[in-house]
């Protein structure tokens, strides 16, 4: 593991390899399509192939556990595979899992996904910060501890979240702002100056800052933008919806890319990365 910590690690990432993360997310009609079986099986063929494809040519790569989860005990054991692969491959893995809890049930989920050696490891986990942020606290230390990374969400782009997520605290601000800003508090304490924070934040690529109260943030951290590709946001839409922000975006892409199968998904990877950069050169 890299002397720098997980911020540091995703902000070369990103600069050797560009914004573009390919989504692990083995859906049943993705799994037809590939011709592989709805089973764990076919969803572990599925994530190592992804791998084996995305490896070499992107940084990131964020298997959604759900998909894995749901063929249970052998689910997760394909996940662990896919997991470990994608790691002895060089990529970051961001395991998409959204977990959020309090007291020693959160810490049972940070251990499983942030612990190195564990059958789940990750480099970073999606976590829920709805129960409080503070409820993520020894999550947050046990991530710093082992220099691995957290996602919290903040702002997402599903209209069910307004209500709850643009809301109003206290302090004026929007929940989602409050969010940004307690965990960014904790990034500046484990931050040198110039540096990226390891504690990152999901932000929907189609959400509009300005509706969501949100502004950029220091220190500067790492940015999971789901919804680039079939939810509707494009490389060229980039710099429009993040703006000064854009550099410290991870560009989540699965079904944009899965969709072409096993055959056409080096094809895919490669097109997509292009479009990026012809984005971020223009």
């Amino acid at each position: 593991m890299s002397a720098d910590g997980f911020g540091e690690r995703v902000r070369a990432a990103l600069a050797t390899r560009g914004p573009l993360c390919v989504g692990i997310d083995p859906h049943a009609e993705l799994l037809t399509a590939w011709g592989l079986g709805t089973s764990a099986g076919g969803a572990r063929e599925f994530g190592l192939r992804t791998v084996d494809a995305a490896a070499g040519r992107v940084g990131v790569v964020k298997p959604q556990v759900s998909f894995f989860e749901r063929f249970g005990s052998a689910g997760f054991a394909a996940l662990e595979d896919v997991l470990s692969a994608a790691r002895d491959a060089g990529l970051i893995v961001i395991a998409d899992a959204k977990r959020g809890d309090i007291g020693t049930t959160m810490d049972a989920y940070a251990t499983a996904w942030l612990t190195p050696g564990a059958p789940l490891e990750a480099d970073a986990i999606t976590v829920n910060p709805y129960l409080g942020v503070g409820t993520l606290e020894s999550t947050f230390e046990l991530a710093h501890e082992h220099g691995k990374g957290v996602f919290v969400l903040a702002a997402t782009s599903n209209p069910e979240a307004a209500d709850v997520q643009r809301a109003e605290t206290a302090a004026s601000q929007t929940v989602s702002a409050e969010i940004i800003a307690q965990v960014s508090t904790r990034n500046a304490q484990h931050t040198d100056a110039g540096r990226w924070g390891s504690l990152g934040f999901v932000i929907g690529a189609t959400v509009d800052w300005t509706d969501a109260g949100l502004a950029p943030f220091a220190p500067s951290a790492p940015i999971l933008a789901p919804g680039f590709g079939v939810q509707g946001a494009g490389p060229a839409d980039l710099h429009a919806r993040f703006g000064v922000s854009s550099p410290m975006v991870i560009a989540s892409e699965s079904r944009s890319i899965l969709s072409a199968g096993p055959d056409g998904l080096v094809s895919a990877i490669d097109a997509r990365i292009a479009d990026y950069r012809k984005a971020l050169d223009g």
